[in-house]
């Protein structure tokens, strides 16, 4: 029997999800020696995961990544297959009827939880909806989000925090010509909201913004950033972590802090950057009124401090409370799955599957080592990911795997509704004629139907 990976036996491998991890562990797969075969699955018709859903909308420099992935896809070794969901439309056991592996790609989709009374009253929302909500994800699509009020608070103080900050804190004709999902934009234009707080349990040094996306927070043509000049007093540990050459950022971060802090107010918005709270409940009648932080202060040597609580309290005003805190994945049926840390185990992207028997599985991005990095940081995840497997071949059972074709009967004889990535590229092209009336470099479909509609070229 010919060895896999040979052009009678090609190695045929599944993943699932079509995000940056898995664009990245197909095209490592499909520039290695082995001649090779891949489909991806997406249980959405559309591509690319939080590149087009998860990035912000006045971030469209970061979106040009998927022109990479679009390449990727037109490698006829690889088929796109949307609009189908693992363990609902299919099952790992029939994928390992098909293909020699499987690779779990589906990132980290839900928001860890702040764990504090009222933490789920009307008003408070994970930061994952709201984003899903203005980027135009059909899950998040029908959400409504309180905009009356005169205050919002987001706790957090990373990448995401700090895009939801700015979508709030933006003028409608900021936002107008980006692909910001229409329905949101009408919403953001009645908004009230004129304060907004950032909030983080820990101090400046220790925050994680890149320093472009905490600059830009300066550059606002309605709003102005303050930091309270008392929180910018270092402790010795703190001016060690800050002089840590291995992280310059934080140098770059504190002196733009710094400037925050010396801005005096001439904008009808505010962002309030709050260091050292902890949010202790949320209160409010019927809906969120008032949110209850506790100061903290930090102990532990330099690079392991910990904030911990003082006992005194303090309360913010506002309506609309967004959390985010991190990212958890999914568990999936029939795959081992760490609650603790909202990641599947895995050695080296192997994962720890309970029975040998079973289809190797495979995990790359979010869901192998939870919710770090930056986009890029995904191609060397997946990469190695894609090495294990490569050295893992002389393992697996050598039978051909009869691939897509065998897969497309199952989902024929299901009458499922797949997409091809020529059909997305349907979807791609009228949403880009949708936006152009309005300048915009797409409208996004933001419900399933419409997208099907689209994808055969129908109006």
């Amino acid at each position: 029997m010919n060895a896999i990976g040979t052009a009678d036996n090609p190695l045929r491998v599944a993943i699932i999800g079509s995000g940056p991890s898995g664009f990245y562990a197909a095209e490592a797969l499909l520039q290695s020696e082995h001649t090779t075969e891949v489909d991806i699955f997406e249980r959405l018709p559309v591509p690319y995961g939080l590149v087009r859903y998860g990035v912000a909308p006045d971030h469209p420099r970061l979106k040009d990544v998927a022109n990479t992935y679009a390449e990727i896809a037109r490698d006829p070794r690889l088929s796109f297959i949307g609009n189908i969901t693992f363990g609902k439309d299919f099952t790992l056991r029939e994928l390992a009827d098909c293909y020699h592996a499987v690779i779990l790609a589906t990132g980290a989709a839900t928001d860890r939880k702040l764990g504090i009374p009222g933490e789920d009253i009307q008003g408070s929302h994970a930061a994952t909806s709201f984003v899903g909500w203005y980027n135009g994800h059909p899950d998040y699509r029908d959400l409504v989000f309180d905009l009356s009020g005169d205050a919002a608070i987001i706790i957090g103080q990373g990448n995401v925090a700090i895009d939801v900050c700015r979508i709030l804190a933006k003028s409608p004709d900021e936002l107008r010509k980006t692909d910001i999902a229409a329905h949101a934009l009408d919403a953001l234009a009645e908004s009230r909201i004129r304060e907004i707080h950032l909030i983080g349990r820990r101090g400046p040094v220790q925050s994680r913004f890149t320093t472009k996306e905490l600059r830009e927070l300066g550059q606002l043509s309605e709003c102005d950033p303050f930091v309270d000049p008392n929180d910018l007093l270092l402790s010795d540990a703190c001016k060690s972590e800050l002089a840590d050459v291995r992280e310059p950022a934080r140098a770059r971060n504190f002196d733009t802090f710094r400037s925050f802090s010396a801005r005096q107010r001439e904008k009808p918005k505010c962002c309030r950057i709050h260091f050292f709270l902890s949010p202790r409940e949320a209160r409010g009648e019927h809906k969120l009124e008032e949110l209850v932080l506790e100061r903290t202060r930090l102990i532990g040597a330099a690079g392991r401090q910990e904030a911990v609580g003082t006992g005194q309290t303090l309360s913010i005003k506002a309506g609309l409370l967004i959390r985010s805190v991190g990212y958890s994945g999914r568990a999936l049926e029939g795959i081992p799955f760490d609650d603790a840390r909202g990641t599947i185990p895995n050695k080296d992207g192997r994962a720890e599957m309970a029975s040998a028997g079973e289809c190797p599985v495979y995990v790359a991005g979010w869901i192998k080592r939870g919710p770090t990095g930056i986009i890029g940081t995904n191609r060397a995840d997946s990469m190695a990911t894609v090495a294990t497997l490569l050295a893992d071949l002389p393992t697996f059972m050598p039978q051909p795997k009869p691939g897509r074709e065998a897969f497309a009967l199952l989902l024929a004889q299901r009458a499922m509704r797949p997409v091809s990535f020529q059909e997305w590229e349907m979807i791609d092209w009228a949403e880009k004629a949708r936006g152009t009336p309005f300048g915009k470099p797409r409208e996004k479909f933001t419900r399933i139907p419409e997208m099907l509609a689209a994808s055969t070229g129908r109006p």
